[in-house]
């Protein structure tokens, strides 16, 4: 689109906010705006996220949480414009000059994130019998995933010549088997310890946490942006998601991202029963369990392509191996700690 398009189609969406366009720089959903008021972000969205957007911004800043990007409202107090069949809101454009390095980076967000959730907790009422069922459903559903595991291994092992793809799954399959185990177990743990609960936590999550989402201004601030999918929910919302992406890499020891996650706990501890069912999730090797099932039910397929899937899978299966058992390594240490510390009490005190 040519810059006067682009002027000519923006013009009226300014004109709610008395802001004269003088250029308009596109960059996807976000246009910037340099006007005779300064420099603005034009944020383009689906008239379905408009409601719940606004209200969780207003909600969170009446909960004092002000590390998100102001919106900014129209002259008559609307905080986004409906043009064609879109969605437009308002916001100052940070330079996001960024002088800290990666790491210091991820503190930052984790830590804003943890008071975000601290500032949005609540407790919501259970309904125990859909607890049940939905624990109930997860244990049948993995138990199935497993069977197939085994009857692969099984159909795998029979033959004279393994393909490449099916080599590489009997070599990889006790690691899988192990986290399959694992999250079993967490997620047994879990839902014995709260099978009689009638509250839980809840929080808003952000709902695309990203180092793109958290942007520095000028001072070296940093703020959230980009609430579009927040909602309210558990805190693994935001968590899960971003630590699956982080960890899609080579094979890795990566303890900076213990290092963030401790950050997180830090401000926002999670209860035990929400450790374990995070831990549960997180490991749970859905990748690899997917790759292996379509590559089972696909005629014809290219035996490269799917090598490079199950590698890719496996490393990012190793990647949260260790990231899980520092975490679980971690909290056995702690609670070690905290018998010691309670026995040694206990001996004084008589």
């Amino acid at each position: 689109m040519s810059e006067t398009n682009q002027l000519q189609k923006v013009a009226p969406i300014l004109k709610h906010y008395g802001i004269k366009p003088h250029f308009v720089e596109s960059f996807q959903k976000v246009k910037r705006i340099y006007s005779d008021k300064g420099v603005f972000a034009l944020k383009k969205i689906s008239p379905k996220q408009g409601t719940d957007f606004i209200k969780h911004i207003q909600y969170l800043y009446q909960k004092g949480f002000n590390r998100i990007i102001p919106i900014y409202p129209t002259l008559d107090g609307r905080y986004a414009i409906m043009n064609g069949k879109s969605l437009y809101y308002l916001m100052p454009w940070l330079p996001n000059e960024i002088k800290e390095d990666r790491h210091e980076i991820h503190q930052q967000m984790f830590r804003e994130l943890a008071r975000l959730h601290t500032l949005s907790v609540r407790e919501v009422t259970i309904n125990k019998e859909e607890k049940s069922e939905h624990y109930e459903n997860t244990i049948r559903e993995w138990e199935t995933e497993n069977e197939f595991l085994e009857g692969f291994l099984e159909q795998c092992e029979g033959k004279w010549y393994m393909s490449p793809f099916e080599l590489l799954f009997c070599l990889y399959y006790h690691d899988m088997s192990q986290a399959l185990r694992f999250s079993t177990n967490k997620f047994k743990e879990w839902y014995e310890t709260t099978k009689d609960d009638e509250k839980a936590r809840v929080v808003l999550a952000h709902g695309k946490l990203s180092t793109e989402h958290f942007l520095y201004d000028d001072r070296g601030y940093g703020y959230f942006t980009n609430f579009e999918n927040s909602k309210q929910g558990s805190p693994m919302h935001d968590l899960l998601p971003f630590l699956s992406r982080t960890l899609n890499t080579y094979p890795k020891s990566n303890e900076e991202c213990v290092d963030w996650i401790y950050t997180y706990f830090k401000y926002f501890p999670l209860k035990d029963d929400e450790l374990n069912l995070l831990l549960s999730y997180f490991a749970y090797p859905h990748g690899l369990i997917s790759i292996i099932e379509e590559y089972y039910k696909t005629p014809n397929r290219h035996e490269r392509k799917y090598v490079q899937k199950l590698q890719r899978e496996y490393w990012h299966l190793k990647n949260t191996e260790y990231i899980v058992m520092r975490i679980d390594e971690i909290e056995r240490q702690k609670r070690l700690e905290k018998e010691a510390q309670a026995q040694a009490q206990s001996q004084s005190d008589t």
